[in-house]
């Protein structure tokens, strides 16, 4: 064997020893153990023997990691168990880092981004227990799964030694749900199990009231426990929980109507202007019954206010005057709008694709294109999030929008049927919508169905230029692979970024 040779086989058997060195921590942190039973072995492996055990519950501290490996001391002696059959310790006890979802079909995902995959959905209610935080994104653990939800979309469990809000001189002999759906667990506990699910408007007879948690009788007489900021304790018929009410309303523009009954025929029982708040006695359908300051009730439509749970504006956009500059968007505001989201999937691909999903992932890449040409950028969705479609009007208005582009991916019964399109409602939304039909015809490889009048709510209410693109058909098996693909998503933004280039150059 040549000298070289020998060098060689030291240095591969050195880099073998030293290659999987346990890494200490400076702290000993503590978990704890997540499933039934937990072997724990003489090595960082499921090859090693298993010199001893832990069961549900357990509590150990960690000495060192190697890979998805945890070094606990146990007892006397130390030992190796997999790092996947644990919780952190500060996560399992479940007390202050408690969060709710505030909307149905709350995405949770891998990783802090919308482009990462669903693990599960929340719905309104739902509770987790968060475990950090990363920008606008809060890392949760959720019936046994750890992923990542967006801020915006939960609450913050109050600590649950605080006391009840009530009228002391009545005790409260039923409660009433005001969220869409709220677990009733067996304890007044987060981490209590689940007996049951009630849902928004349902009454329950108020058996014990503790803290912040009230006991109730379900209707097959079992009992379980619900927190109380998500419903309404009463008492003879008055409220008697300041904190659990609908919430409020918020105006969005001035001079807005509001009706005497849930139409819009009926007659205008008050104005109000943006800002101007009203409290929530109910929902119906698309109307908010509401309060007003008389006392009396009235109604407004959700399409033309905000709430707690949406992201919208609360006052007039004033813009402000920025000069053009040709060959840049510069002083323009685009309002993009990615079709459906939540509880509105859209069209599901012959593949499975969801158009809810690739809308927002095209809106993200459009976004970061426009908005490096020197636009004002607004989004209707920025989540996987439902979204009214008069609001998505509204927030084009309140913009005061230059475009508005809502994308959108096709279908079609008969599966060969393939292209994109470019629809426009006004004669004045026309050349806008020719210009970037043009510009994604100089750009993807896709039959070209050319720009069309179409009858959509967000094109017709819409007093803004605005447009709406189908970028393919998710029915045809083939068309569906090209446009759920990342080269598609790149070339079809840039063609619609130079259709509005050149459709704002040439006006």
């Amino acid at each position: 064997m040549s000298k070289m040779s020998k060098w060689m086989i030291a240095f591969i058997l050195l880099f073998s020893v030293f290659h999987d060195i346990p890494t200490t921590y400076a702290n000993t942190e503590s978990v704890v153990v997540d499933a039934k039973s937990v072997h724990i072995r003489s090595g960082a492996g499921l090859t090693s023997a298993v010199i001893g055990s832990l069961k549900q519950g357990d509590r150990v501290d960690v000495i060192a990691v190697s890979g998805d490996w945890y070094q606990i001391q146990h007892g006397n002696s130390s030992g190796w168990i997999a790092s996947w059959l644990t919780a952190s310790a500060d996560q399992a006890t479940g007390t202050s880092t408690a969060v709710v979802s505030r909307v149905s079909q709350l995405n949770v995902r891998s990783s802090p981004s919308t482009n990462s995959a669903v693990l599960g959905r929340m719905a309104a209610g739902d509770e987790a227990i968060a475990t950090g935080n990363d920008g606008e994104w809060t890392s949760i653990t959720f019936n046994g799964t750890s992923g990542w939800v967006h801020t915006d979309y939960i609450t913050p469990v109050a600590d649950q030694t605080e006391p009840l809000t009530t009228n002391q001189a009545a005790t409260p002999e039923s409660f009433t749900v005001s969220v869409e759906a709220l677990n009733v667990r067996k304890n007044a506990d987060l981490t209590s199990k689940r007996v049951g699910l009630i849902r928004q408007g349902e009454s329950y007879d108020v058996k014990v009231v503790n803290g912040n948690w009230v006991q109730i009788s379900l209707d097959d007489n079992e009992l379980g426990w619900v927190y109380s900021f998500h419903g309404t304790l009463t008492s003879n018929g008055n409220q008697t929980s300041e904190s659990s009410n609908l919430g409020t309303v918020t105006i969005l523009s001035n001079g807005t109507n509001i009706r005497e009954a849930a139409t819009t025929s009926s007659q205008i029982a008050a104005r109000a202007d943006a800002g101007e708040k009203f409290p929530i006695v109910k929902q119906d359908g698309d109307w908010y019954e509401i309060s007003l300051p008389t006392g009396a009730s009235a109604f407004i439509a959700t399409w033309v206010v905000s709430t707690g749970d949406e992201v919208l504006l609360t006052e007039p956009v004033m813009k402000e005057s920025i000069p053009r500059v040709a060959g840049t968007l510069k002083g323009l505001t685009i309002v993009i709008d990615p079709g459906h989201g939540g509880n509105d999937r859209g069209t599901t691909g012959a593949r499975g694709t969801d158009e809810k999903d690739i809308t927002i992932l095209t809106s993200e890449l459009l976004a970061a294109k426009l908005k490096a040409a020197g636009a004002n950028v607004i989004t209707t969705r920025e989540t996987d999030t439902y979204v009214s479609l008069r609001k998505r009007v509204a927030i084009s208005n309140q913009h005061a929008a230059d475009a508005f582009i809502s994308l959108h991916y096709d279908a079609n019964p008969d599966s060969s049927v393939a292209g994109f399109t470019t629809y426009y409602s006004h004669a004045h939304q026309q050349a806008l919508a020719s210009s970037v039909n043009d510009g994604l015809a100089s750009s993807v490889n896709l039959r070209n169905r050319g720009s069309q009048p179409g009858d959509f709510l967000v094109l017709r209410e819409n007093r803004q230029n605005a447009i709406l693109i189908e970028l393919g058909f998710l029915s045809n098996s083939a068309e569906e692979r090209t446009v759920t693909s990342d080269m598609f998503r790149e070339r079809a933004t840039h063609g619609i970024y130079q259709g509005l280039l050149d459709y704002f150059n040439a006006n």
